[in-house]
């Protein structure tokens, strides 16, 4: 039986996962995440994982800042983020997504920098 990390998540599903191996999930998430996180920064916005089910390969992450005003957020996440951390970590099998709105639509375009923020 081969060894379930992170790159081989398939194997003997059955079979909980050790402490080490959740924590080597967690933290290759994380890093990826740290990988993405300029891009979407440098936008005037921000990548938060929320929160992360590493049996199930469940993660919920939110787009913050300028993302709230930005037309295309839904497909930053879709595309973008939901696209690479799926190609990248196998086990992962749903992201879950959205944007914080707690902003409004001023204070969020005034953190935007990026081409992709509407003008109004």
């Amino acid at each position: 039986m081969g060894r379930r990390g992170w790159h081989n998540a398939g194997v003997d599903a059955e079979t909980p996962l050790t402490d080490d191996e959740r924590a080597d999930r967690l933290a290759h998430l994380t890093e990826l995440i740290d990988l993405i996180r300029p891009a979407v920064q440098a936008d005037g916005g921000d990548l938060v994982l929320r929160s992360v089910d590493v049996e199930a390969g469940i993660a919920e992450v939110q787009l913050q800042g300028a993302c709230s005003s930005c037309a295309i957020s839904a497909t930053t996440l879709q595309a973008g983020v939901e696209r690479i951390l799926k190609d990248r970590l196998p086990w992962l099998t749903e992201i879950v997504g959205g944007v914080d709105d707690s902003l409004d639509w001023e204070e969020s375009m005034a953190m935007g920098r990026g081409g992709y923020t509407p003008g109004w």
